[in-house]
C-alpha cells in the first residue's frame, strides 16, 4: 500500500505578477492564480487520492489555493491545519520592492543569492536555513507521523517553505538547492512504501 504526500506552491499572487519581493506579506491571488489552483485540483482529482489532512500557512494566498483545490477534488471536509511554521520566508526590507529594480541597484548576483541561496540573509529578513529551522520541526511533529500511519497528506504553502522541506525529503544539498525553483500551482507527489521508504518524487503534469 502506497502513502502519498503532495506539496503545492500557491497559485500566482498579485506581487508575483508585479515581480515584487513578497515574503510573508499577506497578498491575494490573481485571477490566474485561482485558475492555477483549479487546474491543480483537476490534476489531483484524476489521481483519486483520499487525503486525511491538509496543512497550510497563515497567509491567504495559500489558504485560498487550498480551498479551491479541496473544492475541485470534492474533499471539502478533511481536517485543515494552519500554521505560521509554513509561512513564506521574510524578505525583510526587500518586501514590496521590484526584483528587477533591486537587481539594478545591488547587482543580479546579489539578488539571486538573496532569493535562492541557503545561508544568505536579505536585509532584515530570513535565510532559507532559518526558514528550514521552523519548517522541519513542524513537519517532524505533525506531518511525518501521519505519513508513517499510511495516511495521505496535502501541503499547500510557499516557494521557500516548500524548498526547505524538499531539501529534507529529497536529500538536496545546500548548493544544489540554489537551482531549485518551485512553480506555482503544480503538485509535487511523493510516494512512500509501507515501511516509509520514499519510492517516487515527481511533479504531476496532467
Amino acid at each position: 500500500m502506497l502513502t502519498y504526500l503532495v506539496l503545492i506552491r500557491h497559485g500566482q499572487s498579485v506581487w508575483n505578477l508585479e515581480n515584487r519581493f513578497t515574503g510573508d506579506t499577506d497578498v491575494d491571488l490573481t485571477a490566474q492564480g485561482r485558475a492555477e489552483a483549479q487546474l491543480t485540483g483537476k490534476k489531483l482529482k484524476k489521481r483519486e487520492i483520499p487525503f486525511v489532512a491538509a496543512f497550510t500557512s497563515m497567509l491567504r494566498r495559500a489558504q485560498e489555493t487550498l480551498d479551491i483545490i479541496l473544492h475541485e477534488i470534492n474533499q471539502p471536509n478533511i481536517k485543515i491545519y494552519k500554521t505560521a511554521a509554513l509561512n513564506e520566508r521574510s524578505y525583510g526590507k526587500l518586501q514590496g520592492l521590484n526584483k528587477a529594480e533591486m537587481a539594478e541597484k545591488y547587482g543580479a548576483n546579489q539578488v539571486q543569492l538573496w532569493r535562492r541561496s541557503f545561508d544568505e540573509v536579505p536585509p532584515g529578513g530570513e535565510s532559507l536555513r532559518q526558514t528550514q529551522e521552523r519548517v522541519l520541526p513542524y513537519y517532524y511533529e505533525h506531518i511525518e507521523p501521519l505519513l508513517r500511519q499510511q495516511k495521505n497528506v496535502l501541503v499547500v504553502a510557499h516557494g521557500n517553505s516548500l524548498r526547505a522541506l524538499m531539501m529534507h525529503l529529497e536529500n538536496i544539498g545546500e548548493h544544489a538547492i540554489t537551482q531549485v525553483d518551485i512553480p506555482t500551482g503544480v503538485p509535487r507527489l511523493y510516494e512512500f512504501d509501507d515501511v516509509f521508504k520514499m519510492i517516487g518524487a515527481n511533479y504531476i503534469a496532467d
